[in-house]
Order: C-alpha cells, then sequence, then structure tokens
C-alpha cells in the first residue's frame, strides 16, 4: 500500500511538473534563472579563480535564488508625511549579496538610451581594473530603471552571460523597482524654465538614485555613486582606501574622486538612508547633482573635497536624455598607474605670512586646494612634524599654479630630521639632513629610506634666497615604505 501510495503521488507530481514546465517556457525571468542556475554549476566543476574559497558555500546554498523573480520589501519613509510609511519592493534580477559586509559598494542606476549604451563597457571595467584582492572588498549594485520590461529582460540576459562569475561570487547584483512605487512623474513643476519632458528625466533620475541608495545602505562601510557610461582607473579602491585613512578623524560627507556630474562621489554608508530620503522629498526641485550638494552643505561640509587625478572618467558620447550628444570629460583622470601619496597624520607649520585662508595645511593632502604665503625671506620655512616617526620612499612637493606660474620656489631645499624636542605644540627637530635642491619650483626624489639612516620624525621646506614673488606650494606628497618596529 505504500509503495502505491508513493508511485500514485510520484506521477501526480511528476504531471505537476509537466504544467509547470509549460508556464516557466513562457515566463522570461524564469528562463534567465536557468541560465544563471547552468552558469552556476559549471562554475563549480571549472577553477574560477574569481570566487572566493569563503563564499563557495554560501554560493550552493542560494544557487536557485539567484534570478528569482520575487520581491524584497524594504521599508522607506514618506516625507511628506512622517508618521506614515510606504513600501518600496525591489526585485532581484541577477545575484543576491552575501552576508559578509563589504568595504565598497558602487552603484550604477541604467535606462534604456535612444543612442548607445554603455553599461555593459562600464561594469567590465570596474572588474578589469581590480585585483584579485580589491574583488574581495566590493560589491556592485546595477539598478534596471526603466519601465520597459522587455528592455530589462535583455539587459539582464547580456550581464549574467558576461559576468556570471561575478553574480556568483556575490559581487554583482541587479535590481529593479516597478513603476508603481514611483511618486508623480507628470505635471510637475517647471523650474529653472526647462521642458516638461526634461522635469520628468531629472525628477525620476533623482527617485532612481534615491531607491538604490537606500537598497545599498547596509551593504558595505562606504558607497560611490557612478553613471553608467563610466571608465575606471587602475586600482581605483587601492586608491580610495589610501584617501579614506589619510582622512581618518576628520569630519567629512562627501569626498569626491571627479569633477563631473555625480561620478565618483563617495559617501559613508549611514548616510545613504538621509540622502534617499533626500532625495526623494525634492526630487522635483532640481537636478541630482544639485541636491548633492545642498546635501553636503545641510551636514556641515561647506567646502569641495576633491581629489587628483580624478579616477573615474566619463565616456558616454550619448547622453541618456534623449540621446543628445555628451562629450564632457574629465582632464584630470588618469588611467594607469594610479599612485596616490600615503602622507602620514602630521603637524603643519610655517613662519611665512600666510594670505587670507590658504593655511599651510591645505599643501599638505590630494585635495585641489594650496598654500599660498606672501614673498618668503632667506631662512623661511615650510615645516612638518610626523605623529610618529616612518620610514619614506619617496618625496614629491610641486609649487606655483598655471595661472600663477612665477609664484614658485625660486631657491629652496628639502630636508628630513630627527630628534624632536619642545612640547606637543611646538615640536621640532634638532637635526636635519638636506636631500635636495628645488629646480624649476619642484622636488622630487626616490629610495629616500636608502639614503636616508634614521627614522625620519620632521620634514621641512626651507627657503634658501629671498624672492619678491609670493609662493604658491601646492602640493606635498609622501609615500612611505614599511613603518619601523613593524
Amino acid at each position: 500500500v505504500t509503495l502505491l501510495y508513493a508511485f500514485l503521488h510520484m506521477r501526480h507530481s511528476l504531471k505537476y511538473f509537466d504544467k509547470m514546465r509549460c508556464l516557466r517556457k513562457r515566463s522570461a525571468v524564469s528562463f534567465l534563472g536557468v541560465l544563471v542556475i547552468c552558469l552556476l554549476f559549471m562554475n563549480l566543476y571549472i577553477e574560477d579563480g574569481y570566487v572566493l574559497e569563503g563564499d563557495k558555500q554560501l554560493i550552493r546554498e542560494t544557487a536557485t535564488h539567484q534570478l528569482n523573480p520575487e520581491r524584497y520589501v524594504h521599508t522607506f519613509k514618506d516625507l511628506s508625511n512622517f508618521s506614515g510609511s510606504i513600501n518600496i519592493s525591489y526585485r532581484y534580477l541577477a545575484g543576491t549579496p552575501l552576508p559578509r559586509k563589504r568595504y565598497l559598494t558602487i552603484g550604477l542606476s541604467s535606462v534604456k538610451r535612444k543612442k548607445g549604451n554603455y553599461l555593459l563597457e562600464t561594469i567590465k571595467s570596474i572588474f578589469e581594473q581590480s585585483s584579485y584582492e580589491e574583488l574581495k572588498e566590493i560589491a556592485v549594485v546595477v539598478q534596471l530603471a526603466d519601465f520597459d520590461s522587455a528592455w530589462c529582460e535583455g539587459m539582464v540576459q547580456d550581464i549574467s552571460q558576461k559576468f556570471a562569475h561575478h553574480i556568483i561570487a556575490g559581487r554583482l547584483i541587479v535590481i529593479h523597482v516597478p513603476e508603481e512605487y514611483y511618486p508623480v512623474l507628470d505635471g510637475l513643476k517647471r523650474n529653472y524654465n526647462d521642458p516638461e519632458d526634461r522635469v520628468k528625466f531629472r525628477s525620476k533620475q533623482n527617485v532612481d538614485y534615491a531607491f538604490l541608495l537606500n537598497f545599498c545602505a547596509n551593504l558595505s562601510d562606504y558607497y560611490v555613486m557612478l553613471e553608467d557610461d563610466v571608465r575606471c582607473s587602475k586600482n581605483f579602491l587601492t586608491a580610495v582606501k589610501k584617501v579614506i585613512t589619510s582622512r581618518e578623524g576628520s569630519y567629512w560627507v562627501t569626498l569626491e574622486f571627479s569633477k563631473l556630474g555625480y561620478i565618483g562621489k563617495l559617501y559613508h554608508s549611514h548616510d545613504l538612508p538621509r540622502l534617499a530620503h533626500f532625495l526623494l522629498m525634492f526630487y522635483q526641485e532640481m537636478p541630482c547633482d544639485w541636491l548633492l550638494i545642498h546635501f553636503r552643505g545641510l551636514l556641515a561640509q561647506k567646502e569641495v573635497i576633491r581629489f587628483k587625478p580624478s579616477l573615474f572618467q566619463h565616456m558616454g558620447y550619448y547622453s541618456s536624455y534623449k540621446g543628445a550628444e555628451n562629450k564632457l570629460k574629465d582632464d584630470d583622470f588618469e588611467e594607469e598607474s594610479f599612485d596616490i601619496p600615503d602622507n602620514p597624520p602630521a603637524n603643519l607649520h610655517t613662519n611665512m605670512n600666510v594670505f587670507e585662508n590658504y593655511e599651510a595645511s591645505k599643501a599638505y593632502s590630494s585635495i585641489d586646494e594650496y598654500f599660498w604665503g606672501k614673498a618668503p625671506s632667506t631662512g623661511d620655512f615650510y615645516g612638518i612634524v610626523f605623529e610618529k616617526p616612518i620610514k619614506i620612499n619617496k618625496i614629491k612637493v610641486v609649487t606655483g599654479t598655471e595661472d600663477r606660474q612665477n609664484d614658485i620656489l625660486h631657491h629652496g631645499a628639502l630636508e628630513v630630521g630627527e630628534k624632536i624636542v619642545g612640547s606637543k605644540k611646538g615640536r621640532q627637530c634638532t637635526t636635519y639632513l638636506r636631500l635636495g635642491e628645488f629646480k624649476n619650483g619642484n622636488f622630487e626624489i626616490t629610495d629616500v629610506e636608502h639614503k636616508v639612516l634614521f627614522d625620519i620624525n620632521c620634514m621641512r621646506i626651507l627657503v634658501t634666497k629671498s624672492q619678491k614673488e609670493w609662493l604658491i606650494i601646492r602640493s606635498i606628497s609622501v609615500w612611505t615604505s614599511q613603518m619601523p618596529n613593524q
């Protein structure tokens, strides 16, 4: 009797699955699920250098959810009514995030363009420009924000075929928010005399980014916003980490790694919910990049903190708005061998007469600002006292700017020192070693650790001859080697 029951149950199940197969043939999303599952099992038997050993068990456990069409609900406060809330449902079109929190999430929002499509090239650039170690620390979230379901399905197929191993490893997630969760996009205020379709486009874009930011809030420690037509600098994550480390202990809301639009804007992930609410609240008022500036100011970061060279370059030729030409390029972008200095924590001081607010601290960073002093005299100096003794590999100092090419250090030398004396505020070294002279306003030296036998406590720029021209110290860059006693 038991065997007969089991046989009938199995027969009934087979008929059920036959019906289900017919239904699946009609579902493009389910087809994509089968595609990625097949790719999964191929990757489990073929050694994939991109899949981390520690993630493989999690991958096996979540294999059947790679293209699950079910919705995952997040709560999003409606800022027009603080007592109420609305539910935003995200569709996972490809991939699911692993439980392990990453260092950096890279967010992209993409819509169908009338001319050109750069999304696949952008994703490719992110992964190709990252080392194996860097890949362990990033997550890429792509939001397909177009309401054309056929376009979304086609993009998911392309992404899944080209980046299957990254999806399986939990590094790439593709999401979508259905149209019914968007606020009103027609008949909005025509600020700045924009035509109605332009107002609708930029207002929807604000909502797109709000939904994307909300989704990414808990995936990593930091978040960087990119557009879907961007090329990345080599090892950009390592450069970003160095910058964040150099800003440790200082307050910031936004760090900028490109001067274009909302490309390369970095945030603490804990600020993303507030930024998402802010964009949603003012979605119809102005373009996204303008709102980001207001957000930064409201959180008390008044000045732009932008780093050079830029890590991200706009590569699209046609805009996502009506396919209009968009030839904007960031002339500060460097693609190869980006080597940002360490600039370890230090106290900065000078006896020169400082002009207005161009104080000494503005030269000792990779931010686009500088120190400016009135005509220096023989013996004047710019001093750096490191918080801890260090080993230095390379030093580079640049004076003057493009528009003030004569405000350079015409006669000067660079020295390093040891044996600190004095109180915390008035510390200085008693012994200095001269490493060389400035030439044409610049100084650069490598292999310092082989030329200096002591751990360096201080560094100073010394004026060796008075000049009538003022002095701009545009940048001071220090690359450290292994720290002593490590």
